[in-house]
């Protein structure tokens, strides 16, 4: 695959990213784990939701350290890149005043989720700050599984994002059991190099 080719891949997808993230917080119905925790973040301290995701990211991708875990162009880029758009997006987009506008927000947010992750992994640049840390930590200790780690790390970071007051609901239910499969089409469409399965790639990269 070209670099320009890579490249075009890398920035439509974390853009979507962006994208997708605000409309998961415009439809009000629920939030994945990490986005829980983001706006949880971004209630309690006033920083906006985009700019506590980038912030939120610095500490993350430190632990890679002693994981031995090295980013790659697309996780700096990821770092900053989605954060922005979230925020920009949050701005543009009109609020779901009711309810189908809320839940096409929703269903519309999770498939652009995934699309954008298709896209994203497909140009091999590197995994995102929190899906690197699930890898390194796998990488660094191989007798735990993938599920088992982003399983944990997951729960760990809904419940503070609850306890913080972020958006838990039907959307998280939602998302939580909707992206994988959908991740996997889109990777199917966008990296005919990839191999599907239980592999971290399977998940959204953040």
């Amino acid at each position: 695959m070209r670099i320009t080719s890579r490249l075009v891949r890398l920035f439509a997808g974390l853009v979507l990213y962006g994208v997708s993230m605000a409309m998961l917080v415009e439809s009000r119905l629920g939030l994945d784990p990490w986005d829980v925790f983001h706006q949880g973040l971004s209630k309690v301290t006033g920083i906006s939701f985009g700019l506590v995701v980038i912030l939120t990211g610095i500490p993350v991708l430190l632990l890679w350290i002693p994981l031995r875990q090295r980013p790659g162009f697309g996780t700096l880029a990821n770092l900053i890149v989605i954060g922005l758009v979230a925020d920009r997006a949050l701005a543009l987009l009109p609020p779901g005043t009711n309810w189908p506008a809320r839940i096409a927000y929703l269903a519309g947010g999770i498939v652009l989720n995934a699309a954008a992750t298709g896209l994203y992994i497909g140009s091999r640049f590197g995994p995102g700050p929190r899906d690197g840390l699930m890898t390194g930590i796998v990488r660094r200790y191989p007798k735990l599984s993938v599920r088992l780690v982003r399983t944990c790390i997951e729960l760990t970071v809904l419940s503070a994002g609850f306890l913080l007051g972020g958006t838990v609901g039907i959307g998280t239910v939602a998302y939580a059991l909707g992206i994988g499969p959908l991740v996997q089409v889109f990777l199917r469409l966008f990296d005919t190099a990839s191999q599907v399965g239980d592999h971290p790639a399977t998940f959204a990269s953040r």
